[in-house]
């Protein structure tokens, strides 16, 4: 494997790891200089953007890689990153829609009993409190208002759930399982 998502480059080979946690997406490049509009999908964009860090680099017919943060600043709800592989235009628009992740092992578990991170909440069985089940949790949506739970539901579209305490009262992850009561109409 290469150094750079796109293959383009020799490097360092990656290591293989277990388990990946996606924390963003390259959207565009952004200016001249080689910035990256990336959407978040972390709750620590400070942690896991900081200069130094490096980040597996993940994009559709390539092989994986990795990506080394110079700089990173907020961007109208967005980050703008400056990867040390990609030095201008060029080679960040060739990043577009490159998926960033970090080893399971880079991240902690929460320190509240109340706070999960997506990859736990990823493939838990959604049961309504009679102990029906609806469906299980296929990914997590991180929405302008919240997140929002993606259910795949058998023989149905999948129902987006707000991930809040009023409609996901339990979220019991030894069991394998989350509580739901959601309101009339909401899985309909």
């Amino acid at each position: 494997m290469s150094s750079t998502p796109t293959g383009s480059t020799g490097g360092a080979e990656r290591p293989s790891s277990g388990t990946e946690y996606l924390v963003g997406v390259a959207v565009r490049a952004h200016g001249l200089r080689g910035e990256l509009v990336v959407d978040l999908h972390t709750d620590s964009p400070d942690e896991r953007f900081a200069p130094g860090t490096s980040l597996i680099a993940q994009r559709p017919g390539a092989p994986a890689g990795t990506l080394t943060v110079e700089s990173a600043r907020p961007h109208s709800g967005r980050l703008l990153v400056r990867f040390a592989e990609a030095g201008d235009r060029d080679s960040a628009e060739a990043l577009r829609g490159t998926r960033l992740l970090v080893p399971a092992d880079a991240i902690a578990p929460p320190d509240d009993d109340e706070e999960f991170h997506v990859h736990q909440l990823e493939g838990l069985r959604a049961e309504l409190e009679d102990g029906t089940v609806v469906g299980s949790v296929r990914e997590v949506v991180h929405g302008p208002g919240g997140e929002l739970l993606v259910l795949a539901r058998p023989d149905q579209d999948d129902a987006l759930v707000p991930f809040v305490l009023a409609i996901v009262p339990t979220v019991d992850l030894a069991a394998g399982r989350l509580v739901l009561t959601p309101p009339e109409g909401l899985l309909d």
